[in-house]
């Protein structure tokens, strides 16, 4: 299925389709895979989204655009590979952003029911 939306004034085409028990949303040359997960209350989707590697700026920056539902980090809090770090909510699906690699928090920019844009820098790290 393809959708064309105005985000921001801009044209979008948003691509989705089904392979083998996951969801797969392109948006650009953007690609995220979600995996269902049954819950007897209602359908459930995750997407999990690796952060950038380590790099000079040491920021974590939000892949998408949605709103902060869960801070799982604290400052100056050491974190480990495959940590979560924050719940990031973007079209009725929770996003777990976790790290490919560890580090220490150095400050927290954002807050729990936070909205966010694609870019933003959600934390600093040492």
């Amino acid at each position: 299925m393809k959708l064309n939306i105005n985000i921001g004034g801009k044209k979008t085409i948003i691509e989705i389709k089904e392979e083998k028990g996951k969801v797969i949303v392109k948006m650009g040359k953007k690609e995220f895979s979600f995996k269902s997960l049954n819950n007897k209350k209602e359908n459930i989707s995750v997407a999990q989204t690796n952060l950038p590697k380590k790099s000079s700026k040491k920021e974590i920056k939000a892949p998408i655009s949605g709103t902060i539902t869960k801070v799982f980090v604290k400052e100056k809090q050491s974190f480990k590979k495959n940590q979560k770090i924050v719940s990031l909510s973007a079209m009725k699906m929770e996003n777990e952003i976790v790290s490919d690699f560890q580090g220490t928090i150095k400050e927290i920019l954002v807050k729990e029911n936070q909205k966010v844009q694609e870019g933003e820098i959600l934390v600093t790290l040492k």
